[in-house]
């Protein structure tokens, strides 16, 4: 598609729907060949020859549409100064979960987005191993394979279900540790379930309430707009950069139920100060 006969944000979304459902059968075709090595890169994190294979597929498909939009992906193109002043862009994590990927498990996805002037347009999110298929337009809606879908309407922390995760470094994880236990001494229980995309788009259906988070623009992107569509809150529990718009930024996500948003909110925020008696006294 050239600039002269430039597509609806409609049509990008089956595009990307499309390409997304191509890439989960190559995904599945990996796991049951078994075809696939693994490395490490920036210490502890896995990367399998079939993240590249996915991506490099996706790219080839977005080039032979899109070939003048920029393009952010985990793999190939993971170059972040694009996030500041790309007019048209898209975001792609060929494999979001690739340890459970590796180890078999379902909670495996295609992430891709697509962003203007610094807003999320569309996103899919595609789990081949469940069968799913997330989707959503920027003020149109989300829905999971094709029907719409909506965020819960959760009150009280006490019985609500948090999903979060955890950085690769090990060094990093004992601040968050601190979050976790504030988490756990008021919400009903938390879930890890190794995908950030996914969890999101749960968070979009009602099976989680909430989802808070550090993350890289291609684990989250789609999924926040599929998220927002169905009506939960999206924000980030401290001020984002003035350089990368507040759509594309990873840090410090949180999103929820409108209903929790806050208090849930302020339990985290609690926690990165060391407040944890306040918080299991307020409990």
């Amino acid at each position: 598609m050239t600039e002269e006969t430039p597509m609806e944000p409609s049509q990008r979304l089956a595009e990307a729907e499309r390409i997304a459902r191509l890439a989960g059968e190559r995904i599945v075709a990996a796991r049951q060949s078994q075809a696939f090595q693994h490395r490490y890169k920036s210490g502890d994190e896995l990367v399998t020859d079939a993240d590249v294979d996915v991506d490099r597929l996706i790219a080839t498909e977005l080039d032979a549409h899109f070939r003048d939009d920029a393009r952010l992906t985990e793999e190939l193109s993971p170059e972040r100064d694009v996030l500041e002043d790309s007019e048209s862009l898209w975001i792609v994590d060929p494999i979001d979960g690739t340890v459970n990927f590796a180890y078999g498990h379902p909670h495996v996805a295609v992430s891709i987005a697509w962003a203007s002037e610094g807003k999320l347009r569309l996103g899919v999110v595609h789990a081949p191993f469940l069968g799913e298929t997330f989707t959503a337009l920027r003020g149109e809606g989300a829905w999971l394979n094709g029907e719409p879908i909506e965020a819960s309407d959760a009150r009280e922390l006490e019985r609500s279900l948090v999903a979060t995760g955890f950085p690769y470094r090990r060094d990093a994880r004992a601040p968050l540790l601190r979050r976790l236990t504030g988490v756990l001494a008021r919400c009903r229980d938390i879930r890890r379930n190794g995908s950030a995309a996914l969890d999101l788009c749960h968070v979009a259906c009602g099976r989680l309430d909430a989802y808070y988070e550090s993350v890289s623009p291609w684990d989250f992107a789609a999924g926040l707009l599929i998220a927002r569509e169905a009506g939960a809150k999206t924000g980030h529990l401290y001020p984002c950069p003035d350089r990368i718009p507040a759509d594309l930024y990873g840090e410090n996500i949180l999103v929820s139920a409108p209903g929790i948003h806050g208090a849930l909110r302020d339990i985290l925020l609690k926690a990165d100060e060391g407040r944890l008696d306040e918080i299991e006294a307020s409990g």
